[in-house]
């Protein structure tokens, strides 16, 4: 049996894979209202497939406990935030986790860490942890990394086809998680050294990171001098090895927008372009505020309450909200007392701020500026609802002639 802890946007839809593939699963979570939502057969967010793979694991008996199971492999999926003064990881979730897995382990057992860690974090945090509880590392407690590589809106699909890498000390114990995971990725399963692992998965967000950085600070440089950035990107990648990304309104969720700062946080001296890259995309936000600020001297707007932001996620099409671009910007606004921005989001179901509205057209009739924070399919197939409001089009979907751009 596996007992996954964590049941967030990667340890639920891991445990319910598993547990489709004929794995025996208990899935584990400190809180009691998403255990028992979740054996009531509630999913805690929306994802494409996921109902069906929910309704797939609970025909094979996937059970779900605040409970820590007794039993022999362990899959650790909790949040790994950073502490935002040193830029360092803050471990404290893994280290409670290991902690309780510790107490209710069998002996040889196998904890998997599935979180993102910075490089080093097993030998500076996990292994003393378990030392300090006398247990024999590589004896009758086995450590294995294996970073998750999904991304919310393609979960599903990316469980099974993306690529996967198995960090562990002993070759041996490594085969053995590489053939469970192989249960159901399709995807080659590489093994390694676990500080490679770590290292791994940090640098494949931060590289990301830092693609989008230069895009959009293009996109600054070419608002000064009043070129089309979108024109100008398109032309250079048509040579055969540019791939410019495209600029947006700043890099949300728990990935991007956290990982390099682990690097930043470890290796300061040495992270130079990591770090411009990281202040470019958090100052995102900011630029898009200020473009609000030119439309409405352009157009003598002087109630900030005129403007309405589309969009709460972090990416188009998903509900996960977690360090979205438009919460930053919410932050920048109160930061310069300007309150009363109107807010929707049709993946967004819960009121989660202030002046947020569940109606399209609700939302519409109380304002003059739409900025589209997040290119949902919902705002693409309406596009005609909003033909009479000035649009300031962030992710650049909109191909009317009069529509102010990044």
């Amino acid at each position: 049996m596996i007992n996954v802890i964590g049941l967030g946007y990667i340890g639920l839809p891991t445990a319910l894979m598993f547990a489709k593939s004929g794995v025996e699963v208990v899935g584990t979570d400190i809180s009691e209202e998403l255990v028992q939502s979740l054996s009531q057969e509630k999913l805690s967010f929306e994802e494409e497939g996921l109902e069906k793979l929910f309704e797939e694991a609970i025909s094979n008996g996937i059970k779900f406990s605040t409970e820590y199971q007794y039993t022999n492999t362990y899959i650790i999926a909790v949040p790994t935030p950073y502490v935002k003064e040193s830029k360092k990881l803050d471990p404290k979730y893994v280290i409670s986790a290991v902690n309780s897995v510790l107490d209710v382990c069998e002996k040889g057992s196998v904890i998997i860490i599935e979180s993102t860690i910075s490089p080093g974090t097993m030998d500076r945090y996990i292994r003393p942890e378990i030392e300090k509880r006398g247990r024999v590392i590589g004896g009758d407690i086995h450590l294995v990394h294996a970073p998750e590589r999904i991304i919310p809106g393609n979960m599903v699909y990316e469980l099974e086809y993306n690529s996967r890498t198995i960090g562990a000390d002993d070759i041996q114990v490594g085969e053995k998680v590489k053939s469970l995971y192989k249960n159901f990725c399709e995807a080659e399963v590489v093994i390694t050294d676990i500080r490679s692992a770590e290292m791994s998965k940090v640098i494949e967000n931060t590289y990301r990171d830092v693609n989008i950085a230069f895009a959009n600070e293009l996109a600054k440089i070419c608002r000064q001098d009043n070129m089309n950035v979108y024109e100008i990107i398109r032309i250079a990648n048509m040579h055969p090895r540019v791939n410019i990304l495209q600029p947006g309104p700043g890099v949300g969720g728990h990935c991007i927008s956290v990982d390099p700062w682990f690097l930043v946080g470890d290796y300061p001296d040495l992270t130079k372009i990591i770090l411009n890259a990281r202040k470019i995309n958090d100052s995102m936000p900011t630029h898009v505020l200020s473009r609000i600020r030119d439309i409405m001297r352009e157009h003598g707007i002087k109630d900030i309450s005129k403007v309405g932001l589309y969009g709460l996620t972090y990416k188009e099409n998903v509900d996960d909200t977690r360090e979205s671009p438009t919460l930053q910007l919410l932050e920048r606004m109160d930061e310069h007392l300007a309150f009363g921005v109107k807010v929707f989001d049709p993946m967004v179901k819960d009121k989660i701020v202030d002046h947020q509205f569940m109606d399209f057209e609700d939302f519409l009739n109380e304002i003059e500026i739409l900025v589209v924070m997040v290119g949902h399919d919902h705002i693409k197939s309406n596009m005609e609802l909003v033909k009479d409001k000035l649009v300031l089009d962030t992710k650049n979907i909109f191909n009317y002639e009069i529509v102010y751009k990044l």
